[in-house]
């Protein structure tokens, strides 16, 4: 198991979170929330469902506003920076059985980029098959979406995002629909990506990810960050109460 990547230097954080506080009608989703995401890091987003990780993830892509607070990605208000953040849904935002090819499904990734839907450039199929090398795909670029592995899907969403040459990749629970063998791929394959990319992943298995990240972001509603020699039993306890169910990754 690979160790977490020390953070890297550069021109000042990717991710700024201040204060920031978000509301569904009377139902407080986010509280006062603090985060900072500094360039070359690999930041794991933890906690319950109904915690929040969705939203701060939809205010950190500028689908929504913060309704207090400041949020500043890579410097600018997130809506004006969308083509320089990748994003790796955790379901494909096409039906399975769609007949689209893999290279067609990851070229999409460089729609806002130059190309318009339905045309691109050379550029552009040039990056998808770079981003398809990347995550070692490439042999799967004439296969149909509906003829993979979900694995295989998930190295293919991985891709899309890439093809945009993104500065900072974000994920949403990426391995929640792979076995172990294809979750630790992925990680292997994130780690891998960390040396020229910040990397913010959102993961029920806090346990799993501590191997990989720099640092794990915890959130109900509050956030508190640890660094990764810190998430014990109590840290654990704290943010999903009695329920949690520890999954041991040694076998």
């Amino acid at each position: 198991m690979p160790k977490a990547p020390s953070q890297t230097t550069g021109s000042g954080p990717i991710v700024q979170i201040a204060d920031v506080s978000f509301s569904y009608g009377d139902a407080l989703v986010l509280e006062h929330v603090d985060l900072c995401v500094e360039r070359g890091e690999f930041v794991g987003l933890v906690g319950p469902n109904a915690g929040g990780k969705s939203t701060l993830l939809k205010l950190i892509l500028g689908l929504l506003e913060p309704q207090a607070g400041r949020i500043r990605v890579l410097g600018e208000v997130p809506s004006q920076v969308s083509d320089r953040i990748g994003y790796v849904p955790q379901f494909p935002s096409f039906p399975r059985d769609f007949p689209i090819s893999v290279e067609q499904v990851v070229t999409m990734g460089r729609l806002g980029i130059g190309s318009s839907l339905g045309w691109y450039r050379a550029a552009d199929r040039a990056a998808a098959r770079r981003a398809l090398d990347e995550v070692e795909a490439s042999d799967l670029s004439k296969r149909r979406i509906g003829t993979l592995s979900g694995g295989q899907l998930q190295r293919v969403l991985l891709a899309r995002a890439l093809a945009g040459e993104p500065e900072i990749l974000i994920l949403d629970e990426p391995t929640a629909n792979i076995d172990q063998r294809g979750e630790t791929d992925v990680f292997d394959l994130l780690a891998t990506l960390n040396a020229r990319l910040t990397i913010l992943v959102v993961s029920h298995d806090i346990a799993f990810i501590s191997d990989y990240v720099s640092r794990v972001a915890c959130l109900n509603r509050t956030l508190t960050c640890h660094g990764t020699s810190a998430v014990d039993g109590d840290a654990i306890h704290q943010l999903y109460g009695d329920r949690v169910r520890l999954v041991d990754h040694s076998h």
